[in-house]
C-alpha cells in the first residue's frame, strides 16, 4: 500500500516533466499524509493540468463522508468492479508527482520505516484515479486515491504491495481516456520492476505526520536504530510510608 509519500524536487523541474500548463510554486513536502492537498497532474480541453486535491476519494454517490471510509489507495486487481473506482478508471485517470514513498516493515511486533526511492533518483509518478464528490449545499470537492499492485520480489520484503508506477513515454496514455480505454491501460497496473527502487531505513519520528523536514529521509546508522529499538528505562518505584512528603506542606 502507500500512506505516506515525498515531493521534494523543485516545481520548475516536475512541471518540464510532467507538461502541465499552469506554474504552481509549492515547497518540498517529506512527509505527505492522508487527507492532505496533494498534487495531482490531469489531462483536461486537450492538455495537462496541475490541482491539488483531498489524498482519499470520496465516490460521488456517499451521502455523507463522515461516515465512509477513507479510500486512500486502490487495488489494481478490483478497480474494474469495485463500486467506487469502476468509473474513474474509465474517465478520470490521474498522476502524482512523487519522489518515494514510506513504508513500515512489521519486524517481531515493532513497526520499522523505510524510505523507498527510484535508485536513480529521479522523481516517479503514481497512477491515480480522481472523483469529484459535491455536497447537498452544493459543495465540491476534488478527491484522489493511488493505485496500487502487487510488490516485485525485492520490494515484498517490506510490504507486499507498492504504487503503481508510470514512466514519462506512457503518460500520456494512461490519462488520455477517451483515446485509451480500460483494457489499453490495465497492462500498466502492475509494480515497479526489480531493481528499479531503492530503500533504507528511517527514523520513528515520520509516524507523526506533523514531522516534516528533510531528516526524516535520511538512513539511519547502527547506533540509531538501536537507540530507538531500546526498551523504555524502569521507572524507579514509587515511595512509602512515612518517610514520603505528600507535598502538603509545601508552597509549590
Amino acid at each position: 500500500m502507500c500512506g505516506r509519500f515525498v515531493i521534494t524536487s523543485p516545481p520548475a523541474a516536475l512541471r518540464q516533466m510532467f507538461g502541465y500548463i499552469e506554474q504552481p510554486n509549492f515547497p518540498p513536502r517529506h512527509n505527505v499524509a492522508p487527507t492532505q492537498p496533494i498534487p495531482v497532474v490531469i489531462l483536461e480541453n486537450g492538455g495537462r493540468h496541475f490541482q491539488l486535491m483531498r489524498w482519499g476519494l470520496i465516490p460521488s454517490w456517499v451521502k455523507d463522508p463522515r461516515g465512509f471510509s477513507l479510500l486512500i489507495n486502490a487495488r489494481s486487481e478490483t478497480v474494474r468492479e469495485k463500486p467506487a473506482f469502476k468509473n474513474a478508471i474509465k474517465r478520470r485517470r490521474a498522476l502524482i508527482p512523487a519522489d518515494g514513498y514510506y513504508e513500515w516493515q512489521d519486524a517481531g511486533g515493532r513497526k520499522r520505516p523505510f524510505f523507498i526511492h527510484r535508485r536513480d533518483g529521479h522523481p516517479t509518478a503514481f497512477a491515480a484515479l480522481t472523483e469529484t464528490w459535491m455536497g447537498p449545499n452544493g459543495e465540491e470537492q476534488d478527491t484522489v486515491a493511488i493505485v496500487t499492485a502487487p510488490a516485485s520480489p525485492d520490494l515484498a520484503r517490506l510490504h507486499h504491495r507498492v504504487p503503481v508506477t508510470i514512466a514519462p513515454d506512457a503518460f500520456e496514455r494512461w490519462l488520455d481516456c477517451r483515446a485509451n480505454d480500460v483494457d489499453d491501460v490495465m497492462p500498466m497496473l502492475k509494480g515497479p520492476e526489480v531493481g528499479e527502487f531503492a530503500w533504507h531505513q528511517v527514523t520513528t519520528r515520520v509516524n507523526q505526520f506533523a514531522n516534516d523536514d528533510p531528516q526524516l529521509l535520511l538512513p539511519m546508522t547502527a547506533e540509531e536504530i538501536a537507540a530507538e529499538e531500546a526498551p523504555p528505562p524502569k521507572k524507579a518505584p514509587r515511595k512509602t510510608g512515612a518517610d514520603e512528603d505528600d507535598g502538603q506542606g509545601s508552597l509549590f
